[in-house]
């Protein structure tokens, strides 16, 4: 991305879960984005064309720490961000691509939950409870639901075997122990419309043989809703991660330099 695009790109080391609770991760992210845009001149960064991107978690944290820099005056206003298959929202687990494609590598969905849980140092032992979406009350679930339904899925992503899910009876001791997903820093899809509205032109890449799919879908959709420039990049043949493997021996998937080529060009373009 830094040779093709001919960008200055600094990547995080943050604190890796579990043994650093969130949010310690957002908080790496957001202060060295924050230390970059006040420097940005000191690494040869025209202020005014600083990028945030990630890829799967470190596209949710690209996302949160996008959205806090929207509420900051005193920074530069971020050029862009890119998205690649992004971790959005911690709700719903039986949206159509979790349904589709809930054992295919290298993310099954069952490793989602499981991350999650552990993420937020919370016991396996809940990992159906929530599979099944009893950790949602019924207000919230109503409450998001025009930003979070399978009805802002597109027809032809659910003609692989997708069947609507009815969740089973809510638990609110387990809705107590992991609240914190419904906070917009754990899901940045259920941001009020006065942050999404203020967000930069965004690419959003997402791969069809991925449980995240319709993650970055339903993201895509909220932003154009709110009036927010979105590229959108789908690879048909393309799987979660698939950018690691654009060039890596008997390893390497064509895919992935095609969705590297599509996010070089979107930054050669801005």
């Amino acid at each position: 991305l830094a040779r093709e695009s001919e960008a200055v790109v600094a990547s995080v080391g943050y604190r890796l879960a579990p043994e650093h609770k969130p949010p310690a991760q957002y908080e790496d992210c957001l202060t060295a984005a924050i230390h970059f845009m006040r420097n940005s001149e000191d690494y040869g960064v025209d202020p005014t064309h600083i990028i945030i991107a990630g890829d799967s978690a470190g596209a949710y944290l690209a996302a949160t720490v996008t959205q806090t820099l929207t509420s900051r005056p005193d920074l530069p206003k971020l050029r862009a961000q890119v998205l690649m298959y992004p971790f959005v929202q911690g709700l719903d687990f039986n949206l159509p691509s979790y349904q589709q494609y809930c054992m295919i590598p290298i993310l099954p969905r069952e490793q989602v939950v499981f991350f999650a849980l552990q993420w937020l140092k919370r016991e396996p032992s809940l990992y159906k409870t929530v599979l099944e979406g009893a950790h949602v009350p019924p207000e919230i679930r109503l409450k998001y639901r025009k930003w979070l339904s399978p009805d802002n899925i597109p027809k032809e992503f659910k003609v692989r075997g997708y069947k609507p899910h009815f969740p089973t009876e809510y638990r609110k001791d387990v809705y107590e122990q992991i609240k914190v997903s419904f906070d917009p820093l754990t899901s940045p899809l259920l941001a009020e419309d006065a942050i999404v509205c203020q967000l930069p032109e965004t690419f959003i890449m997402t791969c069809e043989y991925d449980v995240l799919r319709d993650d970055g879908l339903l993201y895509k959709k909220r932003l154009e809703d709110s009036g927010v420039p979105v590229t959108w990049y789908h690879g048909e043949d393309a799987f979660h991660g698939i950018i690691n493997l654009f060039d890596n021996g008997m390893l390497t998937f064509p895919a992935g330099k095609r969705g590297l080529d599509n996010i070089v060009n979107f930054l050669r373009d801005l």
